[in-house]
């Protein structure tokens, strides 16, 4: 099985910075690519960011200027760099990774029980 778990979530004052973590662990042969969503009470959720194996990266132009995807294929985790906070911002914060698992040719979506944010003064 593939579990992804995520970290860093916190309660931030308006202008301030988090560094969100998500590693997948299991049997994974490869991640072809991986992504980060939030999701605000009575919202839909919506893309942050995204990033292939390769290091591309793809952002919602909402997202831009603020949000940092990276990635350490070594350590099959992803990582989320926030500045400059909004207090629309606070959500909780889920990562995804399209795995194929060892021993299958599929590729399966797989998603972290999520990371709370609040962003408040």
């Amino acid at each position: 099985q593939v579990q992804l778990v995520e970290s860093g979530g916190d309660l931030v004052q308006p202008g301030g910075s988090l560094r969100l973590s998500c590693a997948a662990s299991g049997s994974i042969f490869r991640i072809c690519a991986m992504a980060w969503y939030r999701q605000a009470p009575g919202k839909q959720r919506e893309l942050v960011a995204a990033i292939s194996s390769g290091g591309y990266t793809n952002y919602p132009d909402s997202m831009k200027g603020r949000f940092t995807i990276s990635r350490d294929n070594a350590k099959n985790t992803v990582y989320l760099q926030m500045n400059s906070l909004k207090p629309e911002d606070t959500a909780v914060y889920y990562c995804n990774a399209d795995v194929q698992r060892a021993g299958l040719e599929t590729r399966s979506i797989y998603w972290g029980q999520g990371t709370q944010v609040t962003v408040s003064s």
